[in-house]
């Protein structure tokens, strides 16, 4: 008899959840990364919660929409469980909108966001007001979303792990795998698909993030030329990230030092933030550039989650429970286009 009822390969985002999801539910379960928890682009700084634009709706925004509802109670489950904060809070976010055509399109969405969002969350358009913590808008108006959540990921990952202990399951760096297989290990995972199957299923994209030292605690985060800045409780505002599909080493490098002076340029009350940290990582991005789950094809008993590119914690709690239904209970409700079928 086997001694466990699941392995887990990849201690990231994915991989921890679904083993925190299916330990919280009495499957005896066991991890295994040589690499050690959050070593590839799950131990980011970034930590940036947001839904896509509530318009053109699709499975993804629909899966993404409800992971970002169910975020709150998940994550103060992992909380209560191990004792350790995620950083987890719902805070809203600002955007600058360039003009008043900008404007109008934001109000159509703030007006789909309601239908749309189940009347739990709002997009809205308000004016700016000049505060220090609001994003430069030439418009002199900003998007306004209560939905977007920020945590740290270092810590979530943290929190995951101290919940999983009390369950009695360890992060192993080798081991033999038993019973039910998942296979959540990223970009190399993505890479080792792609050779399985003879055709590309997806690739590794480089980010780059920075942390910076100022206090912002609990003021919304705020996305401005195409970067996150995101306050987070321990004092520091995390700021990023690039993509980067062409990159020549993959550590951090000119296009991670820029993020400072971006930064500033799109809210000047950083300019004199110190850099405390520097992250450059390779996230993985499934063909279809929305989380693969689900039976690996040709081998019984073995499942894939990967693909969670720049939205993998936000989506990480209804990925967790979607794949542990299907594993534990074989209740397939998996979207179209989230299938591992669906990037062959």
């Amino acid at each position: 008899m086997a001694r466990v009822d699941l392995t887990v390969m990849g201690a990231g985002i994915f991989g921890l959840s679904i083993s925190w999801e299916a330990a919280s539910r009495g499957a005896r379960v066991q991890v295994i990364d040589p690499f050690g928890a959050g070593s590839g682009s799950s131990g980011g700084l970034v930590g940036a919660l947001a839904p896509h634009v509530p318009e053109n709706w699709n499975p993804k925004k629909a899966f993404q929409l409800e992971s970002l509802l169910m975020a709150e109670s998940w994550w103060q489950g992992v909380e209560a469980a191990g004792g350790r904060s995620s950083g987890y809070l719902r805070s809203g976010r600002l955007q600058p909108l360039a003009d008043e055509a900008a404007v109008a399109q934001a109000r159509a969405r703030g007006e789909q966001a309601a239908t749309l969002w189940q009347g739990r969350a709002v997009w809205s358009v308000i004016p700016a007001t000049g505060a220090a913590w609001e994003p430069v808008s030439p418009s002199g108006h900003l998007v306004h979303d209560t939905l977007t959540a920020r945590l740290s990921p270092r810590m979530a990952l943290a929190a995951l792990i101290a919940a999983l202990r009390e369950k009695g399951v360890a992060v192993l760096a080798e081991g033999v795998a038993e019973g039910v297989v998942v296979w959540a290990t990223g970009a190399a995972g993505l890479e080792q698909l792609s050779r399985h199957f003879g055709q590309p299923v997806g690739a590794g994209v480089k980010g780059q993030a920075i942390a910076l030292r100022h206090d912002a605690d609990a003021l919304p985060q705020l996305f401005a030329d195409a970067l996150h800045v995101v306050p987070h409780a321990d004092g520091t505002v995390a700021v990023g990230s690039t993509s980067e599909n062409r990159w020549t080493q993959d550590g951090f490098d000119d296009q991670g030092e820029a993020l400072l002076a971006r930064a500033v340029a799109a809210l000047p009350c950083l300019a004199d933030a110190p850099v405390i940290a520097r992250w450059a990582g390779i996230r993985p991005r499934a063909r279809t550039r929305a989380p693969m789950l689900g039976q690996w094809p040709d081998r019984e008993g073995h499942f894939i989650a990967n693909g969670g590119f720049k939205i993998g914690f936000g989506m990480a709690p209804k990925v967790a429970v979607t794949l542990v239904d299907l594993i534990l209970n074989g209740q397939d409700s998996i979207p179209q286009g989230f299938r591992v079928t669906d990037n062959l």
